[in-house]
């Protein structure tokens, strides 16, 4: 495989080779300064960016490559077809970093590719995201066998590759959603040791890590006063982290919208480590993208 997907097609081997690599760079970040010289990625965002794009920009501009970031320029089924955009593209860069809506659109790129293809975000799954934040989760408490971890809000893609990584690494999870936002079917069936339940309560009880997301994610925004109204109950503020242990850390994949999923008292509090959490994508893309030129 020389592609990231979805954790769902990673083995536990090659997620501690990047869980591995990660820690390296973070040590001594200079080591890799050259690690991916000559090489060049393009960056196809149809979707907005900051930590994704920033960190991705960054970790390849410290390793020594360079990125072409592509926006109005791939409009996939329009100005030419995916198919043409694929084959030509394999043929000038050596890795292309694509953010986009339909997941279906991701894989179709893939299949005319013929270089290393990483999904920053699709309406299915953000892989990036959950690698690094199960990352961070190891970093700060250790075996991740021995965590527990309450998702509260949308069964969204970050909830989804979430239950992957969960899944793989051995995490338990207790993913607590309104009625009619669980997450995926097709993800849940391969929950393991993951809870789906609409309690969240019940979710955070004894819980090491809550983590939460936007309850309207992009594409959703027409959503928004309606989702207000099912999340009532789902904010993560002071009440709700008294359920969990006292040493519980706070993690959101921002952007955040205060005072809806979360309140400003917890996520500027002790236990948050969502700034921590967003430079980790710094170090867990670079040892991706080390990890898939390996393997090239």
């Amino acid at each position: 495989m020389k592609n990231l997907i979805s954790i769902k097609d990673l083995g536990i081997e090659e997620i501690e080779k990047i869980f591995s690599l990660a820690k390296q760079i973070k040590k001594n970040p200079q080591k890799f300064s050259r690690s991916l010289q000559r090489k060049s990625f393009a960056l196809i965002f149809h979707k907005p960016s900051l930590r994704t794009r920033v960190s991705f920009e960054v970790g390849v501009f410290q390793m020594g490559g360079k990125t072409i970031y592509l926006e109005q320029e791939i409009g996939f089924s329009q100005r030419e077809s995916i198919k043409d955009s694929a084959m030509t593209l394999s043929r000038y860069v050596d890795g292309v970093i694509i953010r986009t809506f339909s997941h279906q659109l991701l894989l179709d790129f893939v299949q005319r590719s013929s270089i290393a293809v990483i999904n920053a975000l699709t309406d299915l799954l953000h892989p990036c995201q959950a690698l690094s934040d199960l990352w961070t989760i190891k970093e700060k408490k250790g075996d991740l066998k021995e965590v527990k971890i309450a998702y509260i809000g949308d069964g969204n893609n970050v909830c989804n590759s979430l239950i992957y990584g969960c899944a793989k690494t051995e995490t338990r999870l207790n993913v607590a959603t309104p009625v009619g936002y669980k997450p995926k079917s097709q993800v849940t069936s391969h929950k393991s040791q993951v809870r789906i339940m609409n309690d969240p309560k019940e979710a955070v009880k004894d819980a090491d890590v809550i983590y939460t997301d936007v309850w309207a994610s992009m594409g959703k925004e027409k959503e928004k006063e309606i989702r207000k109204k099912d999340f009532q109950g789902f904010q993560i503020n002071k009440e709700l982290v008294n359920y969990a242990k006292p040493d519980c850390l706070i993690m959101h994949c921002l952007p955040a919208h205060r005072g809806e999923e979360i309140s400003d008292e917890v996520i500027d509090g002790k236990n948050s480590i969502v700034f921590e959490q967003a430079e980790n994508r710094l170090y867990v893309q670079k040892a991706i993208l080390l990890w898939l030129m390996e393997k090239k």
